[in-house]
């Protein structure tokens, strides 16, 4: 079940959704509109390894806005920081962002109960675009969560994106055993 924008607000005054900054004209129905930040990162090699730390560089985005290529995968980030505590947060592209030829994910658009950051983004295009910091460009829907929560992300032990950043995040694909 999705979460209304009552639900949502009301789980932001008790603590158990975290939006920072939060703008109430951001809320949608059962949504929230989070905005692009003004980093963007690439990574370094043209062939990633999924065994190897692929590294990246990171640049700000010019006030006058930055163009977008296809056939390469930028990460940004969100403005926002977030934390959810009782629900699972569903980070999906606006549909104007959409209409644009802009994917913001490639497959990660769920986070976990747990999660306190902010989000990075896979963004990638079908033509060129140009793209401006603080655009909005995705909504989160949170969904109820049934039963006890046992592992939250953020106490996880081996968690790879649980360190608070302003910047986009590359892959941790690396660290896992595989």
């Amino acid at each position: 079940m999705i979460l209304s924008d009552k639900e949502i607000i009301a789980d932001i005054e008790n603590g158990k959704i975290v939006i920072e900054p939060f703008d109430a004209a951001c809320m949608g129905t059962n949504s929230y509109d989070v905005h692009l930040g003004k980093y963007l990162a690439t990574y370094k090699d043209r062939v990633l390894d999924a065994k190897k730390h692929n590294e990246i560089e990171v640049f700000e985005i010019p006030e006058e806005g930055f163009v977008l290529q296809t056939g390469t995968l930028y990460l940004g980030v969100t403005v926002e920081y977030t934390e959810t505590h009782a629900a699972v947060p569903f980070l999906e592209g606006k549909s104007s962002v959409g209409r644009l030829g802009i994917d913001i994910h490639a497959t990660a658009g769920k986070g976990d109960v747990g999660f306190c950051n902010t989000w990075t983004l896979e963004i990638s295009c079908t033509q060129p675009v140009r793209i401006y910091a603080g655009m909005p460009i995705g909504q989160l829907i949170y969904f109820k969560v049934s039963g006890e929560i046992q592992n939250y992300y953020n106490k996880k032990q081996n968690a790879k994106y649980n360190s608070r950043t302003i910047f986009p995040v590359e892959s941790m694909m690396w660290k896992n055993k595989f």
